[in-house]
């Protein structure tokens, strides 16, 4: 394998700053120590660089904290009140108990970051769905703190875990198929920060919902099934948000036998709103969810979902975080995928036979049982 670019480097910094390289550890750990102005550039030049301190840097003048940040893109009451981020937070805090470290959870609103950077209240972060080029992700990386990034595309520098979402949403996609289905609608999960394009994400970076959205793609082009963009509505990831997509659905006159969703919370809502259109689940419409929630088991009817390992993902990316704190001369950062698997339920069933056409003694449509191609 060739070996990659060469890391920009302190002294990099100092020679194109025109300063010594004890000012750009000031500029990063002892902003203080310089003049604001002198500072700012020399940050603006390490980044324009690429330089990214090592976290020995801000070790080296200051004790640890033993504390650990959890970083998330929404407010506090927003981030408990999501089901699958209070799971995760179970995991981080699970671990951070076990290694005697407290946890601080802080929000990328208002300030909250930057305080407690600058109050150097935290060794390092485990930030959730926080891609690359958001200005919270700058602020970490320029103070030198190591970090663990979930659900978000992997940096070099730092350690990540996702899992394989891509790989659940084509056993979804596979699991329906194979039950008959043919008319299929995705509900999809809306980001806070690009409600319009989440399943079109330009560049590299890719959010849990367009990783999911690519797998429903590519496990329905492997059995010559069609998915048009007017077959793909998302909302806010929450029982209301289901509702009102699957209402949205049958507004524009689109009759879908199956929906794949993006989260179980919004499959919830998708069976009521189903209710709702005198449609019965899973006789006249399947829904498949996705993470495998407590509530999944118990809904009515209890729902086929797609399992991720969510509090492991919070333990992991901990895990991690704290080996980068406590052996900062790591060379390598792990990034680590978990499995997915889809666990089913009651939720689907053969898909409805259209009226006029024959169907088995046990209701399938002819042509359920044919050959699927590998996906």
């Amino acid at each position: 394998m060739e070996p990659g670019p060469r890391r920009a480097r302190i002294g990099d910094v100092a020679r194109e700053a025109g300063v010594s390289k004890t000012a750009v550890s000031f500029a990063f750990n002892s902003p203080g120590q310089l003049a604001p102005d002198t500072a700012a550039r020399i940050r603006e030049i390490a980044e324009s660089l690429g330089y990214v301190p090592r976290a020995t840097a801000s070790r080296t003048t200051r004790a640890s904290s033993m504390t650990i940040g959890l970083l998330a893109p929404q407010a506090p009451s927003v981030t408990f009140a999501d089901p699958v981020y209070a799971e995760l937070c179970e995991g981080v805090a699970d671990t951070t108990d076990d290694a005697g470290y407290g946890l601080l959870l802080v929000s990328a609103l208002h300030g909250s970051l930057e305080r407690v950077i600058g109050d150097r209240a935290v060794d390092g972060f485990v930030t959730v769905g926080l891609a690359e080029s958001r200005p919270e992700m700058k602020l970490v990386r320029r103070a030198g703190l190591p970090m663990v990034l979930v659900d978000a595309e992997a940096l070099p520098e730092h350690g990540s875990v996702d899992s394989s979402d891509e790989v659940g949403a084509r056993a979804a996609v596979r699991h329906l198929f194979m039950l008959g289905h043919r008319r299929f609608a995705v509900v999809g999960i809306e980001p806070p920060d690009s409600p319009v394009a989440f399943g079109h994400a330009a560049g590299p970076a890719r959010t849990v919902a367009s990783r999911r959205l690519a797998g429903y793609r590519q496990g329905l082009q492997a059995v010559s099934v069609r998915l048009g963009d007017s077959r793909v509505v998302a909302g806010p990831a929450s029982f209301d948000g289901g509702v009102a997509a699957l209402h949205r659905l049958w507004e524009d006159g689109l009759r879908p036998t199956a929906v794949l969703v993006m989260s179980d919370v919004m499959a919830e809502g998708v069976m009521w709103a189903a209710r709702e259109l005198g449609l019965r689940v899973p006789r006249d419409l399947s829904v498949v969810g996705f993470d495998d929630l407590a509530l999944a088991a118990h809904a009515n009817p209890p729902l086929t979902t797609v399992r991720q390992p969510i509090r492991r993902k919070g333990a992991e990316a901990t895990r991690m975080l704290l080996q980068m704190i406590e052996a900062p001369d790591r060379d390598r950062p792990e990034h680590r995928t978990l499995e997915t698997r889809l666990v089913i339920r009651a939720s689907t069933a053969p898909a409805p036979a259209p009226a006029g056409e024959a169907s088995g003694g046990d209701g399938r449509r002819r042509g359920a049982g044919e050959a699927l191609p590998r996906t």
